[in-house]
C-alpha cells in the first residue's frame, strides 16, 4: 500500500501509515528481508524484471504520494526503464545494492529544490476558483512545470476555502502548519546523515517491494507495525469516526456503531472537521489529527466541522458547527448483526443481516443468528431466510465456516492452498442444521472474504439462491502477519510485514479472487455501477482453481486417520441440491420486469450511473443504501419479492407450504 494517499481512510482512533522511527536495517538486511517476503508468497518466489518495474514504480510514489514535487519527464527514466536498467537493478538488489534507489532519491531532492522556487513564484498569484477535493483522486504525474503549478494552485485553493471558515487567529495557525508541515517532508529529503537517509531510502524500499507482490502484502515500520497492533488487540480510546484526507480538511466517511460519536448522534457522515479543541487542522498531517482527537478517558473534544445544507430555496449553504464528544474507549467488536421478520401468509420470512464475521469470549457470528433463527423458528412458521451479507467485508475464516454450516449438513465449506501449493480442507462436521428451508444469500460489490466464502459454498451446494449485484467483492487471499501480538509490545526493530500466503477456494474448487461470487439474480444496488473490487486495487493476485470437493475423500488427513475417520464423517454428508434451478428462469425475469416497471427504482439506476453522482460518493463513504438515497431499501424491498415468488412457485409446485 502507498502511504499517505489523499483519500487513503484511516480510523479516527488508529493509523497503519504514520511518520514513525526509522527501521534499524543496513543493505543486506533489506535483501534478507525482500528474501523472507518473497518466501512466503502465494505466487512470486524470486526478484523477477517484471517484479522490479513495478518496485520503480511503487518507489516513485512512495517518495511523491500526491504528486506534487516530481514532473513526469524527470523521471520518465524509472517509470518506463530500459531492460539494461531493469537487469542492473535486479541483480544490485540481490547483492544489497540499491544505486537505482539512490538515485531516484537524489532526484526528489533536486524536485523539492525546484518546487521550492514554484511555490515562492505563485505566493501572491489569484486561486482557482470552484476547486473540488474529488480531482486529486487517482491522478497522474504532472507533465510539465506548467501542469504541475495549476496542480499547487488548485491545492492551495483547497486550503484556502476551509482557512477562510475560521477566525483570524485560527486562519493564521493553519497556514503556520502548512508551512510546517511541508518543510518537516522537505527536511527529511534533503536529510544530509547519511546513515538516516539511507535507512529512510530502504524502508521506502521494502514498502515498495511488498507492495508490488499483490494488493495486500505490506510492510511497517517499527512504529506503524505498533501501530497495527493496536488494531489487531482492538482495544483503543477515541470517538469511533473513520476519516478521509481532502486537503481542504477531514471528511468523515463513517461512524462506529456503539462508539461516543455514534451515541452522540452530532457529528454526521460527509461533515468536515476542520479545527479540534480550537486548533485548526487543515493541512496537518492526519496522523497529528488522530493525535488531537485521542485523549484520557471521558474528556472532552470539540470538533469544528463544516456541514453542507440547503436553505427553504433549495440552494446549497455551508454551516460551522461546534460538536463535542466525550472519549471512551472504543472497542472494534464486530459482534454487530440485524434481524427481523417480515409476515407472509401464516408465517413469515427471517431477515438477518451480517455485518462481519466475528468472535470473541461473549458471542460470535454463528451462535448469535443461530439464537435469532430458534427465536424466529418459537414465534411463527418460519418460511424463509434472508442473510444479507452486503457491505460485510469478511472476518474470521472460522466463522464462515460455522455461518454455513447453519445452513448445510456435513461437508467442506472452505480449502485453503499455501504458498507451497499445499491444500488443506475446512469442514462442518455437524449435521444438525439451523435452517433447512428456503434461503436467499443478499451481496453486493462490497461482500468481501468470508462473505464470499459462505455466499460461494451455500451456493456450490444449491442451498442458497444469491441475489443483489452482479458479483460480490472478489478477495479470495488470506494473509499472515510477522508480528504476534502474544508478544505484548515487542516490534521487529528491522520492521514487519504482512504477506498473502494463499488463496481460499468453495467446495467447487472455484476462488473468488478477482471475480467475486456471481449472483443468480442480479438486482442493482448501490454499488452496482462503482468501481468497487479486488481487481481495481493495484497489483491483485491472479484467479485459479483447485479440484471440486463435493465428493470428500479427506485426502489433506494422515493416511493411517483417514479409515477411522470416514466412518464417522462420511454419512450424511450434504448432497449438491437443485432445488431452484425450476424456478430460476421465471423469478429472473420477474424480477427484471419488476425493476423496469418501478419508476423510482428506474431514477435510482440512472442516477448510480452518472459519475459525479451524490450516490457514487457516498459509495465512497460506505454508507449505507436507504441512507443514500434517500428512499426505501429498493434492493432488498425487490429481494423481498423474489422471495414471495419463490414461495408462491415452491407451494404451487408442491401444492403445501415450503418448510425446511
Amino acid at each position: 500500500m502507498l502511504k499517505k494517499m489523499i483519500f487513503l481512510s484511516f480510523l479516527l482512533c488508529y493509523s497503519f501509515f504514520i511518520e514513525s522511527k526509522l527501521p534499524e536495517i543496513t543493505p543486506l538486511d533489506t535483501t534478507q528481508k525482500m528474501q523472507e517476503m518473497l518466501k512466503g508468497h502465494a505466487s512470486y518466489k524470486t526478484l523477477t524484471p517484471f517484479l522490479v518495474k513495478r518496485i520503480l514504480t511503487n518507489f516513485l510514489e512512495e517518495l511523491d504520494p500526491n504528486k506534487t514535487y516530481f514532473i513526469e519527464p524527470a523521471i520518465h527514466q524509472w517509470l518506463e526503464p530500459t531492460d539494461a536498467l531493469v537487469d542492473a537493478t535486479l541483480e544490485g538488489m540481490k547483492k544489497g545494492n540499491f544505486q537505482t534507489f539512490d538515485e531516484v532519491y537524489f532526484a526528489l531532492g533536486n524536485a523539492v529544490l525546484h518546487r521550492q522556487e514554484i511555490d515562492k513564484a505563485i505566493e501572491h498569484d489569484p486561486l482557482p476558483k470552484h476547486v473540488k477535493a474529488e480531482e486529486f483522486k487517482d491522478m497522474k504525474w504532472a507533465k510539465d512545470n506548467l501542469q504541475l503549478t495549476d496542480r499547487l494552485l488548485r491545492i492551495k485553493s483547497l486550503q484556502a476555502e476551509a482557512a477562510a471558515k475560521l477566525n483570524e487567529k485560527d486562519r493564521e495557525k493553519t497556514y503556520q502548519r502548512i508551512a510546517k508541515r511541508k518543510k518537516i517532508v522537505e527536511d527529511e529529503v534533503l536529510e544530509k546523515d547519511p546513515i538516516l537517509r539511507q535507512k529512510r531510502i530502504l524502508s521506502y524500499v521494502l514498502k515498495a517491494t511488498a507492495a508490488a507482490l499483490d494488493a495486500h502484502s505490506s510492510y511497517f515500520t517499527p512504529d506503524e507495525a505498533a501501530q497495527f497492533m493496536i488494531a489487531v488487540q482492538q482495544r483503543l480510546f477515541g470517538i469511533g469516526a473513520q476519516l478521509r484526507d481532502d486537503i481542504n480538511g477531514f471528511t468523515v466517511i463513517k461512524i462506529i456503531d456503539g462508539g461516543p460519536a455514534a451515541e452522540g448522534k452530532a457529528l454526521k457522515i460527509k461533515d468536515r472537521i476542520i479545527a479540534i479543541n480550537s486548533e485548526p487542522v487543515v493541512g496537518m498531517d492526519i496522523i497529528d489529527a488522530v493525535d488531537l482527537i485521542r485523549g484520557p478517558e471521558n474528556t472532552t473534544v470539540t470538533l469544528t466541522v463544516m456541514r453542507q445544507s440547503k436553505d427553504s430555496n433549495d440552494n446549497v449553504k455551508n454551516e460551522t458547527i461546534d460538536i463535542n464528544i466525550i472519549r471512551k474507549e472504543v472497542v472494534l467488536k464486530e459482534s454487530r448483526f440485524e434481524s427481523s421478520f417480515e409476515a407472509y401468509g401464516d408465517g413469515g420470512i427471517g431477515y438477518l443481516k451480517l455485518f462481519s464475521f466475528y468472535q470473541d469470549p461473549d458471542s460470535s457470528s454463528a451462535d448469535d443468528l443461530n439464537f435469532a433463527i430458534s427465536e424466529m423458528k418459537k414465534k411463527t412458521p418460519l418460511k424463509a431466510i434472508v442473510l444479507d451479507l452486503r457491505f460485510n467485508s469478511g472476518g474470521m475464516l472460522s466463522q464462515a465456516v460455522s455461518v454455513s454450516g447453519l445452513f448445510i449438513t456435513k461437508g467442506v465449506v472452505v480449502s485453503i492452498k499455501d504458498e507451497n501449493g499445499v491444500i488443506q480442507h475446512l469442514r462442518h462436521l455437524d449435521e444438525e442444521v439451523a435452517w433447512g428451508g428456503p434461503l436467499i444469500v443478499l451481496i453486493n460489490r462490497g461482500s468481501a472474504s468470508a462473505s464470499e466464502i459462505v455466499a460461494g459454498t451455500l451456493q456450490d451446494y444449491g442451498r442458497a439462491l444469491i441475489v443483489g449485484d452482479d458479483h460480490s467483492y472478489g478477495k479470495g487471499s488470506f494473509q499472515t502477519f510477522t508480528l504476534n501480538p502474544s508478544k505484548n509490545d515487542y516490534v521487529n526493530p528491522q520492521g514487519e510485514y504482512k504477506i498473502t500466503r494463499g488463496r481460499y477456494y468453495t467446495v467447487s474448487g472455484r476462488t473468488p479472487q478477482l471475480t467475486g461470487v456471481y449472483s443468480d439474480i442480479n438486482v442493482p444496488g448501490i454499488l452496482s455501477e462503482a468501481e468497487v473490487g479486488e481487481k481495481f486495487t493495484k497489483f491483485p493476485l491472479e484467479n485459479d482453481s483447485i479440484k471440486p470437493s463435493f465428493d470428500d475423500e479427506l485426502d489433506d488427513i494422515p493416511a493411517s486417520q483417514r479409515d477411522n475417520i470416514k466412518l464417522l464423517y462420511k454419512f450424511n454428508l450434504q448432497q449438491r441440491l437443485t432445488t431452484y434451478e425450476k424456478y430460476l428462469p421465471l423469478l429472473i425475469s420477474n424480477s427484471a420486469e419488476r425493476i423496469k416497471n418501478n419508476k423510482p427504482y428506474q431514477e435510482f439506476l440512472k442516477e448510480i450511473k452518472k459519475k459525479d453522482s451524490d450516490a457514487e460518493k457516498e459509495v465512497e463513504a460506505e454508507d449505507e443504501p436507504e441512507a443514500t438515497i434517500g428512499k426505501a431499501d429498493l434492493q432488498l424491498t425487490e429481494t423481498y419479492n423474489i422471495v414471495r415468488d419463490l414461495l408462491y412457485l415452491m407451494f404451487k409446485n408442491s401444492k403445501k407450504p415450503p418448510s425446511e
